[in-house]
């Protein structure tokens, strides 16, 4: 068998730079440290020389995974495989051939067109129809569009825009269709946003997701009677939201009625390739058009949309865009026709099968657990999770939708949501956001994801048609999705509860205020506000952002389950404490007991520190000024003879003199210069003001019990009182012991005395004191009685 040489060297050239590109980040060659710089955003120079193929994927490689760090894991990529490199490889191989020679060229397109057309319309079960390939999944309904407004104005392709003017031409979409898809239509064809008529969903009878077919028909008649042409309608066969499908049958017949073109798009098309589709999918196979995003649904890279048409006149296509006469545009459907004929159709229906039995798993699952209910068994009274799935007529539908919500008559422990009606719509969705995130984490091979929906508020989806193809998602991954939900769910269902009861010891702390953010998934936020008054706004602020900011950071560092944070990184709310999601065992009283004392010791111990400063200064010029006074009076009773260096030490040994002046001792507490005579009295120095003691902790936790966790709950809580102070106390004990002397130490002190001839001076050096603003000196020896003697300082 003859092969193309060029065709081998490119298959193998792509299965090299596949593996090259999947190897996780990592360089595979010695010379990768040396290829650093090709991280740098700024593009280098181009090389003379060039470079080799290894060279150039290797920088690409760079490129793809220079925001990654080590000690992180990547992000997980889509499962390529054997079939997305046949994808790939028809990339590849559309400009190789676009290069033959032009009948070469022709007849080979032909061929790929003619049968990728004839493969989709048999396997979605769309007769004589025609397929236009397309890179933008709303380039199709555009042209579509063009095809219809060729077709209803005859002389549109000599008169253009001004035809219109005769009949303003009007199409109809639903509420639910994809945001944006009106909008654009109408900018891409020139029509005023007039021509767009928004369909709303049921709202007495039917699925609240489905277009109210009464109230189409109203307005189409409306827009007749008006002297409007009803030009076309999109219908959904599977909501971008909820996967629901409109009633496509009644819909075909009312756009008979009225001449309109019917046009659907939506995931559940995927399910006309099985053998077992629902009647109202079924309905699609008589529709006008129908756009099918096959990549997603069968994991395949890079390839295009397709929208199958049925029409008859190919000029009109041909003017519409439909068709093109330029052989190139036509190879777009080269990479889907490989893809195709790779998988085959058992194994194209086989992904789509399994995608559908993906999700009727997990509404099986969700039926199971008592607090989950589909629609159509909801019981308000009893469960607090919602599932949103399809309707009763959709078994079939791939997408199943449901979202956590409060639990309205189980027994509360600790807490209730009687009274948290107002706001509770906002708490729901930023708690079931947190559920889809912690979901997507711990379970990244099930692909949920957040929607919102108009009536629901925020929910999680479960698309695997969208999403298993690429993510390899298994029967065990919705297993473990199941597991992962149902040891979430008590933990949103508690901090639901206990919000209320943070809220309610927050207020009894003056220093704290409450702060209301509902977007916040968690108990609550906090703020502690400082007590003084007299502070400016600016001032105040400052203060508030500091004592904050320093408080988050010792909350972050004690021994608990919670997470304190700063808040989303949008958020409205600044400079507050956000309290993450909570437990059943936690205390809500002592850890609002915790912030409010944490909060009070670090506005004391910066308010001492900026009152240090001006005290010790004012302090110290009095003790100088002191100082003076007492050398001038020593000075006095001394005499000058004294003062001579050595007739005074003679005058001194014949006759000792006795100094009437006494030392000073500086308070620092006090801000204050006290004598020295009750040292001297008592042989140690004392205080007249006593330290304030640091109140502790009357309760003790248990070994390896963590912060704010009470001990069961029949048990009694006094372990569960433990205070942050008590705990720094502690602290402060075991790392600085205490000295056991028989006598009292004083407070802050300084000794300042005058000197004295009499007494030898004896070389002191300074060690700190274990009470708090006290500073002194003591001798390194020790005194007989075990006593300090006190060193005079003069004031020389």
């Amino acid at each position: 068998m003859m092969v193309d040489p060029t065709l081998a060297e490119m298959g193998k050239n792509l299965n090299e730079a596949m593996k090259i590109l999947e190897d996780g980040g990592k360089a595979s060659d010695p010379d990768a440290d040396r290829r650093q710089f090709s991280r740098s955003s700024i593009p280098g120079p181009l090389q003379g020389d060039g470079q080799d193929v290894a060279s150039i994927l290797q920088l690409v490689q760079n490129l793809m995974h220079e925001d990654e760090e080590e000690d992180k894991p990547s992000h997980r990529m889509q499962n390529v495989g054997e079939q997305g490199h046949m994808a790939l490889l028809g990339h590849s191989l559309a400009a190789y051939i676009s290069v033959l020679d032009r009948e070469r060229l022709r007849k080979l397109i032909t061929r790929i067109a003619s049968d990728t057309t004839l493969w989709l319309c048999r396997l979605f079960r769309y007769e004589s129809g025609s397929a236009y390939y397309h890179e933008d999944d709303r380039e199709g309904l555009l042209k579509v569009c063009r095809l219809v407004i060729n077709t209803r104005y005859e002389d549109y392709s000599t008169e253009g825009y001004t035809v219109l003017n005769s009949r303003q031409p009007v199409i109809y979409q639903s509420a639910t269709c994809r945001p944006g898809l009106g909008q654009h239509l109408c900018s891409q064809l020139a029509l005023p946003l007039s021509s767009l008529c928004t369909v709303p969903c049921n709202t007495m009878f039917g699925s609240q997701h489905q277009m109210d077919i009464a109230l189409l028909d109203k307005l189409i008649r409306e827009d007749v009677e008006t002297g409007k042409l009803p030009l076309l309608l999109i219908a959904n066969a599977g909501t971008p939201g909820a996967g629901h499908t409109d009633k496509l049958g009644r819909l075909k017949e009312l756009c008979e009625q009225y001449g309109m073109w019917l046009h659907i798009e939506g995931v559940n098309l995927a399910t006309l390739a099985l053998w077992d589709v629902s009647s109202p999918v079924t309905a699609a196979t008589r529709s006008d058009s129908m756009t099918l995003t096959l990549g997603p649904w069968l994991g395949l890279p890079a390839v295009p949309a397709v929208t199958l048409y049925r029409h008859e006149d190919p000029a009109l296509s041909l003017a519409a865009g439909l068709t093109s006469s330029q052989p190139v545009e036509k190879l777009r459907a080269l990479p889907l026709w490989l893809s195709l004929q790779y998988l085959g159709h058992d194994g194209i229906v086989e992904k789509i099968r399994h995608a559908v039995e993906l999700s009727q798993q997990l509404l099986e699952k969700l039926k199971t657990l008592a607090s989950i209910k589909t629609s159509d068994e909801l019981d308000s009274e009893i469960s607090f999770v919602d599932a949103l799935t399809m309707v009763e007529d959709e078994l079939n539908s791939p997408v199943v939708v449901f979202r956590f919500s409060q639990e309205t008559s189980a027994e509360s422990s600790g807490g209730s949501v009687e009274g948290y009606f107002a706001g509770e719509r906002e708490v729901l969705d930023s708690l079931n956001r947190w559920l889809c995130e912690q979901l997507a984490q711990l379970v990244p091979a099930s692909g949920v994801d957040i929607v919102e929906l108009e009536d629901e508020g925020t929910c999680v989806r479960f698309t695997p048609l969208m999403t298993a193809a690429a993510l390899g998602t298994q029967r065990c991954d919705v297993d473990l999705l199941v597991e992962r939900l149902t040891e979430l769910i008590p933990v949103l269902n508690c901090t639901l509860r206990l919000r209320l009861d943070f809220r309610e010891e927050v207020y009894r702390h003056s220093a704290l205020s409450y702060i209301e953010d509902l977007s916040w998934p968690g108990l609550g936020a906090v703020r502690y506000e400082p007590r003084v008054e007299e502070l400016t706004d600016s001032k105040r602020k400052l203060e508030v952002e500091k004592i904050n900011s320093e408080l988050l950071v010792k909350l972050g560092d004690l021994d608990a389950d919670l997470i304190f944070s700063t808040g989303l990184e949008f958020g409205p709310e600044k400079d507050c404490i956000f309290i993450g999601m909570a437990t059943e065992d936690l205390d809500v009283a002592e850890l609002v007991d915790t912030i409010a004392a944490l909060g009070r010791d670090i506005e004391e111990n910066g308010r001492l520190l900026e009152n240090m400063t001006e005290v010790v200064r004012k302090g110290i010029q009095e003790a100088e000024l002191q100082l003076q006074k007492d050398n001038q009076d020593k000075l006095m009773e001394e005499g000058v003879l004294r003062q001579i260096p050595l007739v005074g030490s003679v005058l001194n040994w014949f006759s000792p003199f006795q100094s009437t002046v006494k030392g000073r001792t500086f308070n620092l507490a006090a801000g204050s210069l006290d004598s020295t005579e009750p040292t001297y009295s008592m042989k140690a120095q004392t205080g007249g003001l006593a330290s304030p003691e640091t109140p502790t902790s009357s309760a003790k936790r248990l070994p390896g019990q963590r912060l704010f966790r009470r001990e069961g709950a029949g048990g009694s809580d006094s372990h569960s009182e433990t205070s942050s102070v008590g705990q720094a106390e502690d602290f402060s004990r075991e790392r600085f012991p205490q000295p056991t002397t028989p006598s009292p130490v004083p407070d802050e002190a300084v000794s300042v005395v005058p000197e004295s001839p009499e007494i030898p001076q004896v070389p002191a050096e300074p060690e700190p004191t274990q009470e708090k603003g006290e500073v002194g000196t003591q001798e390194k020896e020790r005194q007989p009685d075990g006593q300090d003697a006190p060193v005079e300082e003069t004031g020389r």
